[in-house]
């Protein structure tokens, strides 16, 4: 335990593990998935993981820069952060505050939790429109199997309007209410052409742990 606590025992590490496990290997798109945390100490924790033997820095794929990767003795961490998760949602689940996310970050979030296997063929232009608390349009373009996240209209002509808070967006992600239950009760509403509006449920993975919210939703 000692050793151990010595690798992840503080405030961020644990989430820039979980950053790497869920696949994001770039210095930036760690950073977007943690709000809140500094370059600096960033930098840090990165150079930390790497000297216990948990990451390796590699020249990036892109030619610029580095990429974060997890060695075998960081894919193995998956099982800790898996824990750490599931024990909040049984444990601590009443002081989850899923809605306190902010848009930008929630929709990161959700763009690489999809799965490109089940989009259409053709570009799919959705736009998230977040009522309150900060009123706030956000884009997803998915097109050959990749999603880019827009705060800036992409260009594109939109394929289907979602609207909803920031709470309730945020729900549904973290599995406190199923896309079914929030559609129908009118808490987030979807404009589009049916056959789309249909599948949307299918391009999303939602967050790690939604199924897990989901049964403990049931014994509530």
């Amino acid at each position: 335990m000692a050793l151990t606590t010595e690798v992840l025992a503080d405030r961020w590490t644990p989430m820039i593990v979980r950053e790497l496990v869920l696949g994001n290997t770039r210095f930036n798109d760690i950073a977007r998935g943690l709000p809140g945390i500094s370059r600096t100490l960033l930098t840090q924790r990165l150079r930390h993981l790497e000297k216990r033997g948990c990451i390796e820095r590699w020249p990036s794929s892109a030619g610029k820069g580095y990429e974060y990767r997890l060695t075998p003795a960081g894919r193995d961490l998956e099982r800790v952060i898996d824990a750490f998760g599931r024990w909040a949602i049984e444990w601590l689940f009443d002081d989850l505050y899923p809605q306190e996310v902010d848009p930008p970050t929630l929709m990161w979030w959700m763009h690489r939790r999809t799965d490109p296997s089940e989009f259409p063929d053709h570009r799919v232009v959705l736009e998230y429109v977040f009522t309150a608390p900060d009123p706030m349009s956000i884009w997803l373009v998915l097109e050959h199997g990749e999603v880019s996240v827009c705060q800036q209209h992409p260009g594109f002509e939109v394929d289907i309007h979602l609207r909803g808070t920031t709470a309730e967006f945020s729900y549904l992600f973290n599995g406190r209410t199923s896309w079914r239950e929030a559609v129908r009760d009118g808490r987030i509403e979807v404009v589009g052409p049916s056959r789309l509006v249909r599948e949307i449920p299918s391009w999303f993975l939602w967050s790690p742990w939604h199924e897990v919210v989901r049964e403990r939703m049931t014994r509530a």
